[in-house]
């Protein structure tokens, strides 16, 4: 979903040897249950991530590739719950997602994070999540809760919009566009670069957000956009890498000054730049329905024999610490109303307050039509 990440610690990706691990473990601490049958089962919350030997539990965390939070964060949750948690990268969200759904009779996780708005109702319709309402839910902002199964919690989101080269346009003293219509004026001509929505997350999210914006049926819908978009010169690229530090004029060396990016690039331009910037070189376009909100959610996985830590780790993750790690980590905004951003983002990130809009169940059953005929207008 972001690509803007600070390097993550080393993974484990060893299945098999996991597997081993936590089927010993299970086969002691079921040996050991029976030499004391006059023990209780039952362990209080000081003992409910301790295995038998007194040796910490661990919980699998699957993920999309790009999750990140600090070591000293996740190393909180760790120390307080006396457990090990195990990150299990797994692609792309989509690719992991599908993991997932494949291994549901046996899964390789706990609790999976990353499934987005785009995404939702595929995950929701395989049934591979468990309910969980956690009381952490009371800081969440309702317009990002949109399970109401409670199968999947928001963690974060962040808003696919137009970023443009500040520079560029001040010195031809020309106006940046101020919604997507203006896109295809003959002044913007062969300026914008976007993403292929079949291979990139972003240029989904951007081709979503042109469908709220025109439509489906009527005088101008969004194929009619989009062919005037052709017809104006527009750049597509197969993925965000090569579109942002390749083609777009700000931060690569290309020629083109608007690219479909993130409302958390500029803040980013200035945490990673080198040298040392005091502003950004960059700005986001944030006009009603031009940009399209992402939500990531997390759940737990049916068949996890881990769920009161399941359970906790959600409620981590939903609570003030982690939350207001993950702007600098993932560069998206936390869904905790109480978390407080950092300075950068304060002074940087723009937040669009009427994003576009598509319902999960829509996305679902019509991506994939959408995409092709995209394809037919923009690309045959």
């Amino acid at each position: 979903m972001k690509k803007f990440r600070n390097p993550a610690a080393t993974t484990k990706r060893l299945l098999p040897i996991i597997f081993l691990m936590l089927l010993a473990c299970f086969s002691t601490s079921c040996a050991l249950l029976n030499d004391q049958p006059n023990e209780t089962a039952v362990q209080d919350d000081t003992q409910i991530g301790q295995s038998v030997e007194g040796e910490p539990a661990e919980i699998i965390l699957m993920t999309h590739d790009s999750f990140a939070i600090s070591e000293a964060v996740l190393n909180e949750f760790e120390v307080e719950n006396g457990v090990k948690v195990i990150i299990l990268p797994a692609g792309d969200t989509g690719a992991a997602l599908n993991q997932a759904i494949l291994s549901k009779t046996d899964p390789l996780a706990d609790v999976f994070f990353g499934v987005d708005n785009s995404f939702m109702s595929r995950a929701l319709d395989e049934d591979i999540f468990l309910s969980y309402q956690s009381l952490a839910l009371e800081n969440i902002s309702d317009s990002l809760k949109l399970d109401d199964t409670f199968r999947l919690l928001p963690v974060d989101f962040g808003d696919v919009c137009l970023n443009y080269d500040i520079e560029w346009f001040e010195s031809r003293g020309i106006e940046p566009p101020q919604s997507l219509t203006d896109l295809i004026l003959p002044i913007y001509e062969n300026t914008v670069v976007v993403e292929n929505p079949a291979t990139s997350s972003p240029g989904l999210a951007f081709m979503l957000a042109t469908i709220s914006e025109f439509g489906l049926e009527g005088d101008f819908t969004y194929l009619d956009f989009w062919r005037e978009m052709r017809n104006n010169g527009v750049m597509v690229t197969d993925g965000w890498e090569d579109a942002y530090y390749g083609q777009f004029s700000a931060t690569g060396s290309g020629a083109r000054p608007i690219v479909v990016s993130y409302a958390s690039s500029p803040p980013a331009e200035v945490v990673f730049s080198e040298p040392p910037l005091e502003e950004p070189p960059t700005a986001t376009i944030t006009s009603p329905g031009s940009c399209f909100r992402q939500v990531e959610f997390i759940g737990i996985l049916k068949g996890t024999e881990n769920q009161p830590l399941a359970e906790k780790l959600i409620d981590f993750m939903l609570a003030q610490t982690f939350q207001e790690d993950i702007p600098l980590n993932m560069f998206v905004f936390p869904s905790n109303t109480k978390a407080q951003l950092p300075q950068v983002f304060v002074d940087w990130a723009a937040i669009p307050e009427e994003p576009a809009t598509v319902a999960p169940e829509q996305i679902e059953a019509n991506r994939e039509m959408w995409i092709e005929s995209w394809t037919e207008a923009v690309l045959r």
